[in-house]
Formats: structure tokens, sequence, C-alpha cells
């Protein structure tokens, strides 16, 4: 382990300084990526001629390189040295970035996009780990509140820069600004990050509990990215049940690159995982079905949409360092719990939309779900990484990460499954409009009763025993 706490208090307030900055500036550079991309995709589409399954996996192909190396990279970190391991993450990201820009066909931008995938998948799971291991207890919250606003901060700003700059400069931009970014960071971790994070144990990567998981994450990912259909059920239930045999492989592995025993044994871990799991569920398909409302139903130009749908993310950034400051002196499961109740009746407000629904209404309600969900996140995520020894750190951070994504893929699945049973395969249309606002109460019906579930599991997970 690192001798760098034992270092005097001002070389520490500017270690902690430093881990907050790499680590805040990384958290904001995914979600930044993944949103303005989004925006670009149009402009990708006309530039490449690609046809609309080749765009859905500029998305899908990053999502699954994250998704597939986080446990893995989690284990590799606390074994050879979170830092190394956060560093290579981010010259991955940006040399991937900077190729992307330059991708002259379908197949190397998909490439590309994997490998940016692969190096955000090890600067995630990383970056939560270090803060964990560098800022004591009773100062964590506040630094991980503010490591969860920067991801607010970069879905907020995401559409509308990227809209600027695909408008201005070309979609290559988008890629290109990665590039000093990117250098930023790396100068800042090598420079002022002095020490390393490991945990000294002698271990070893578990391969066949590392490529389990990864066919797990695969199948259900792109089996949820194809449902309702047939070969997308069988690839959910195939990934759910690899998912089952790699926990009970890794209960008889001598070296499991994931500590089963965390969810057996570790009550705070175990429940607070599962209600970011739910949380992450019920909420991510919000902007998703809300952005359709308003530019069908509401006849709003992008713009206009993109502009209300701000609330949430914003409220999100502005409140969640303050929720994780409150963590520090007061019980996270009580603050989480409160923000999931809120949440909860957040989604039992949108369950009564209709097509008159009152514009500030809706943003008011939007303002509602990003203060519940900015309540719950930054203490949820104080509650998991404190409930680990500090050898664990890299795992718990993996498993934050993974919870984060699974959630987000069960939201868009669910919002997917039900638009495709109530609405079909059909063009929105006036026609259509009751059968798609009918599928969108559902589906926020449905969000409430995950997020109520999920109040359960946090209320009742335990207090967090501060070292």
């Amino acid at each position: 382990m690192s001798s760098s706490s034992r270092e005097p208090a001002p070389q520490v307030s500017s270690l902690e300084r430093s881990a907050l900055f790499v680590a805040t500036l990384t958290s904001f550079l995914g979600p930044f990526m993944i949103s303005s991309v989004n925006v670009a995709l149009p402009a990708i589409q006309a530039d490449l001629s690609m046809n609309a399954v080749q765009l859905s996996w500029i998305a899908t192909a990053y999502l699954l390189a994250v998704a597939v190396v986080l446990l893995p990279v989690g284990k590799i970190a606390d074994m050879r040295g979170r830092k190394k391991v956060f560093t290579s993450g981010l010259a991955t990201y940006t040399l991937a970035s900077t190729l992307a820009a330059f991708a002259g066909n379908v197949t190397w931008l998909l490439v590309f996009r994997a490998m940016q995938g692969l190096g955000a998948g090890m600067f995630i799971t990383t970056g939560m780990a270090i803060l964990t291991s560098i800022f004591p207890p009773h100062r964590r919250g506040r630094a991980i509140g503010i490591y969860v606003a920067a991801v607010y901060v970069g879905l907020s700003v995401g559409p509308f820069v990227g809209g600027i700059l695909t408008q201005q400069f070309g979609w290559r931009s988008i890629f290109l600004i990665m590039l000093p970014l990117g250098a930023v960071s790396i100068t800042v971790t090598l420079t002022f990050l002095k020490g390393e994070w490991a945990d000294p144990r002698e271990q070893r990567l578990d391969v066949l509990g590392s490529v389990i998981y990864a066919a797990a994450i695969l199948a259900l990912i792109y089996g949820a990215s194809i449902l309702p259909s047939l070969p997308g059920g069988i690839l959910v239930l195939t990934g759910v049940g690899a998912l089952a045999f790699f926990f009970h492989q890794q209960r008889q592995s001598a070296h499991p690159v994931f500590d089963v025993s965390l969810f057996r044994e570790n009550r705070v871990f175990a429940f607070s995982s599962l209600a970011a799991l739910l949380n992450y569920s019920a909420t991510f398909a919000v902007t998703f079905l809300l952005s359709l409302y308003l530019q069908y139903l509401k006849g709003m130009p992008p713009q206009t949409a993109g502009t209300i749908l701000m609330a949430q993310p914003v409220v999100m950034a502005l409140f969640s360092p303050i929720a994780g400051r409150l963590s520090d002196r007061v019980e996270p499961r009580l603050l989480a719990s409160a923000g999931m109740a809120i949440t909860v009746a957040g989604m039992l407000v949108f369950t009564q939309l209709h097509a008159a629904t009152p514009t500030p209404a809706i943003a008011a309600t939007l303002l509602l779900l990003g203060f519940g969900f900015a309540l719950f996140s930054s203490p949820n995520m104080s509650a998991i990484m404190g409930s680990v020894a500090k050898e664990q750190y890299g795992i718990a951070s993996g498993v934050v990460a993974t919870m984060r994504l699974m959630g987000q893929m069960v939201s868009m699945a669910i919002a997917t499954v039900v638009l495709a049973l109530m609405v079909g395969r059909e063009t929105l249309t006036p026609d259509n409009y009751p059968h798609f606002l009918l599928s969108i109460r559902t589906v926020f019906a449905l969000s409430a009763v995950l997020c109520g579930a999920g109040v359960y599991f946090s209320m009742f997970r335990g207090r967090l025993r501060r070292s």
C-alpha cells in the first residue's frame, strides 16, 4: 500500500487536490463523449454512408468494451497498481479518440470506439478507487460528490457543445478535443499523483472467470439491444445463466476476479449495490422517453426539447457535491433512501402525463427527479466504497460502474419492450400517439415500482461503520 497517507499534511492536501482534479476530469470525459456523439450521429451517418444498424453500434461498441473490462481491470488494478492502470486507460482512451477522428470507414471507427471503451473502463474503475484510497473517510463523501457531479455536467453540456462542434467544425472535432483533455489528465497524474495504491498480497488473475464474465456481459447487453426479438430474449437468458455460473465459479476460485463474499457477507455493500442497480434501471430511460414526447406530442424542435431536458442533469450536478458533503456527517443510507423516495414521487407524477401536460409542470418534475437522484447517488456511492477494505477498492469501484451500466441497459430494455408491444415498429404518427402515451405511462409506472424496491434495499442496508 502506498505510504502517501503518512506524508505531512500540506503534501497530502496537494495529493488530494491532484487526485480530485484528474478523477473529476475523467469522470466528465466519458459522459461528455457519449452525449455529444449522439448529437453527431446524423453527420457521421452522412459522411461514412452508414446504415441504421451500423449507426447503433457506434454506441454499442463503446458500452460493450466498457462493460467487459470493468471487473477484470478492477482486480488487475488492485494487484498491480491503480495509478498504473488509470494512466494506461487514459493513454488508450486519448489515442483511440485521436485515431477515431481520422477514421476513413465504418469498420475503423467501430474499432476505435471499442478501443475507447477499453480505455474508459480502465480509468472509470480506478478513478473512484484512487479517490477512496487518498481521501480519509471524513472527507471522502465531498470528493465523491464532486466526482459524481462531473458525470452530470458531462451529460448536460455534451449535446450543446457537441452540436456546436459538429456544426462549426464537423463531427471529427468531437473526438479531437479529447486529445488536449486527455494529455492534461495524463500530465497531472504522472506529475502530481505521487505513490501507488495496490494490494501487496500475492494474487493471480482468474482468466477463466474473466472470460465467463465477459461472455455473460456481452450476451446480456447485446441481447437487450435487440429485444423484444426471440434471439434477444435467448441471449438475455443465456447472459443471466452465464452470470449465475460466474458467481458459482468465483466461489470455487482460489484467486477470484470478484470476491463473491462481498455480496454474501457484506450487507451494506450488497444492498447499496442493488439499490444503485434499481435506481439506474428506473431512471436512465427518462430522457429518452421525454425527448420523444416533447418533440412528437408537444411539437418542440430538438434544441428546445434539449433545453428542457437539461433541467434534470443540471440539478444533479449542483446538488451532488452537497449531498456528498452531507454524507460525511449524516448516515448515507438515510440520505440515499430519501433521495430514492423523492425519485418514486417524480415517477408517479409522470404516470399522469398526457398530451396537454403544461411544460412548466414537466420541467418541475424533472427538477424533482434530479434532486432525488443527486441525494441518492453520492451518499450511496460513498456507502459502497466505505464498506470494503482498502485492498478491495478497485473491485468495489468496478462493481459500482457495472451496476450503473447494467441498470442503464435494463432501463432501455424496459422502454424498448414496452414501446414494441404497445406501439410496434411503426413510425410515430398522430394516429398512434395515444398508444405511445400509454407506453410512456407504463414505463414510468414500472420505474416507480423499481424505485420502491430500491428504497427498501437502501433503507435496510445497515449502518456504515466509518474507519
